[in-house]
């Protein structure tokens, strides 16, 4: 994705556990929208248009699709072998 790059000037953090949940919710006429849900909060990621899909949207779909597959195999490295079955960093 060729955008620029700018200065973060915050940063939130979503912590996963109980109650955390991502769904697609593809729709027949418009665009689909990721729900990333934790309780209370609730984060959408949906395209440029809600009926209009990019080469920019594939891209950055991609690209998340990617790095998801890269924290959960990170996350299943961390648990996978513990004995308490708890999870800790590695």
């Amino acid at each position: 994705m060729a955008r620029r790059r700018t200065h973060r000037i915050s940063t939130i953090s979503l912590n996963t556990g109980r109650g955390a949940r991502a769904t697609n919710h593809p729709y027949p006429s418009r665009t689909p929208v990721l729900a990333l849900d934790f309780g209370a909060l609730s984060v959408l990621v949906t395209t440029t248009a809600g009926d209009l899909v990019t080469a920019s949207d594939v891209e950055f779909a991609r690209q998340l699709a990617y790095e998801a597959d890269q924290f959960a195999r990170s996350v299943e490295r961390s648990f996978d072998g513990l004995a308490n079955g708890r999870g800790a960093a590695a």
